[in-house]
C-alpha cells in the first residue's frame, strides 16, 4: 500500500499492510539543515527525498507559514488572515485602507476603517529562522480596548474569500502517493475561537466575555460571515481532508466554553464535508482533559497531533479509549520521547513498550510526533520507532 493508501484506510478503521508511520519533521528538517547538523546522508537532499529513503510516510498537513505567493500575502498576519500557496483560499480585505510599515524583524500594519483604526506587529527574527520555525508572532494583536469592537467587526464583514485550488493541488501533487494532503482551513473552529485565538491577548479576551458579552457575540456574528465565506469556498476544493481547529487546551478552550462556542461550528463543519465524502482534521495537541467527549459530540474524524503522558494528564490508553474506534488518532508519541536529555534511553525502551501495548490492534491510528519533531530529537529514536512498527505488522 501507499502511504496515502494507509493513511485513508486508517481513517475509515479498514486493515492496513502495516500501520501508517508518518511523523512531522519539517520543523526539525528545517533546523537542523539550516545548522548543518541534518545525517550525513541526507545534508543534499530534500525532506521529501529523506522521507522516501527512510520508507516513512509523508506527514503533509501543517503548511509552511513562510510559502506566499508574494510579500503581500503576509501582511495581514496580524488580523489572523493567512495567505499561503497552498491554502485553497485567500482573503482580500475591502472598504479599508492599510499602511505597512517594516522595521527590521517587525512588520507594523495600521487599517484604517470608518469606526476608527486597527494597528497589529508581527515579529519573525532570527531565533525563529534557527529554530526552523515559519509561524510568525503577533506582538501587538488587532484589538486593544473596548473602542475596537465596531472596526475590527467592519473589517470581517468587508473580507472578500477568493478561491484558490492550484496552490492546494500543486501541494498535493507534491505529496503524491507518499502522504495524504490535507487542505489547511483554519486554525480556529469557529467564529469564536477566531476571536479568542487571532484578535485579543487571552486575558483580555476573557475580560471581554465577562464584561462585555454582548459586544463580544456581535463581533463573533461579524467575523462568522467572513467565517461562512471561507466554508462556502472550501468546500468546493478537491481535497479529501481538511483542517479546521487547532490548539485546543483543557484551561483555555475548557469544557463548557467548548460546548457553547467551538462545538457547534466544528461540528457544522464536519456535516458539510461529511454530505460531500470528505473528511474534517482538527489538531488536538494540548491537554485535552474534558475536552474528549466533545470532540465525539463534534463529529471530527481524525484528531491530529494527539499528545499524551508525560507531556499532558492523559495517558495514550484513556484517549483510545474515549474514541472507541470514532476517531483516528494521528500522532500519539510525545515529543520528549525522542529528546534524550528528558527521557534517557532506558526509559525510552520501556515507553515504547507500554506505547505499543496501550495501541492494541492499532487500528484506526496514523503514528506520528505530537505536536513535531524537536529541533533536537534524536534520529536514532526515529529508526527505532520505525522498526517496532515494521515489527508490529499489519493492522487487521
Amino acid at each position: 500500500m501507499t502511504g496515502r493508501e494507509r493513511m485513508l484506510a486508517a481513517i475509515q478503521g479498514w486493515p492496513t499492510d502495516r500501520m501508517p508511520w508518518a511523523p512531522r519533521l519539517d520543523l526539525w528538517f528545517k533546523a537542523n539543515q539550516r545548522a548543518g547538523t541534518l545525517p550525513r546522508k541526507y545534508r543534499a537532499a530534500s525532506l521529501r527525498d529523506m522521507v522516501d529513503d527512510l520508507g516513512f510516510d509523508l506527514h503533509a498537513v501543517v503548511p509552511d507559514f513562510r510559502d506566499l505567493r508574494s510579500p503581500e500575502d503576509d501582511l495581514d498576519r496580524g488580523l489572523g488572515i493567512f495567505n499561503l500557496r497552498t491554502m485553497p483560499y485567500r482573503t482580500v480585505l475591502e472598504n479599508v485602507e492599510r499602511t505597512v510599515h517594516r522595521a527590521g524583524d517587525r512588520t507594523v500594519a495600521t487599517y484604517r476603517t470608518p469606526y476608527g483604526p486597527i494597528e497589529t506587529v508581527v515579529l519573525y527574527d532570527e531565533a525563529m529562522r534557527r529554530a526552523g520555525i515559519t509561524i510568525s508572532h503577533v506582538e501587538r494583536p488587532p484589538f486593544q480596548s473596548e473602542r475596537d469592537h465596531a472596526a475590527l467587526g467592519h473589517i470581517f464583514e468587508n473580507a472578500r474569500v477568493v478561491p484558490q485550488f492550484d496552490g492546494f493541488q500543486a501541494f498535493a501533487d507534491h505529496a503524491g502517493d507518499r502522504g495524504l494532503p490535507v487542505a489547511w482551513v483554519s486554525a480556529a473552529a469557529s467564529p469564536m475561537h477566531f476571536v479568542q485565538r487571532e484578535l485579543m491577548r487571552m486575558d483580555t479576551f476573557f475580560y471581554e466575555m465577562h464584561d462585555r458579552p454582548e459586544a463580544m457575540a456581535r463581533l463573533a456574528e461579524q467575523v462568522g460571515t467572513y467565517w461562512g465565506r471561507i466554508r462556502d469556498v472550501v468546500l468546493e476544493c478537491p481535497a479529501e481532508v481538511f483542517l479546521v481547529g487547532a490548539n485546543y487546551d483543557a484551561t483555555v478552550t475548557y469544557p463548557p466554553f467548548f460546548r457553547d462556542h467551538i462545538l457547534p461550528g466544528l461540528r457544522a463543519f464536519a456535516r458539510d464535508l461529511h454530505a460531500r465524502g470528505r473528511y474534517l482534521l482538527t489538531h488536538t495537541d494540548g491537554e485535552n482533559t474534558g475536552l474528549l467527549e466533545h470532540y465525539l459530540a463534534a463529529e471530527v474524524d481524525i484528531a491530529d497531533s494527539v499528545c499524551p503522558a508525560p507531556m499532558t494528564k492523559l495517558s495514550f490508553r484513556e484517549v483510545r479509549d474515549a474514541f472507541a474506534g470514532r476517531i483516528t488518532i494521528m500522532g500519539g508519541i510525545p515529543s520528549v520521547a525522542l529528546l534524550p536529555d528528558a527521557m534517557p534511553d532506558r526509559e525510552f525502551g520501556r515507553f515504547l513498550d507500554g506505547f505499543f501495548e496501550d495501541m492494541g490492534r492499532g487500528d484506526r491510528l496514523i503514528l506520528g510526533i505530537s505536536d513535531t519533531t524537536p529541533p533536537a530529537a534524536d534520529f536514532r529514536r526515529l529508526l527505532q520507532i520505525a522498526r517496532r512498527v515494521e515489527a508490529f505488522g499489519p493492522v487487521r
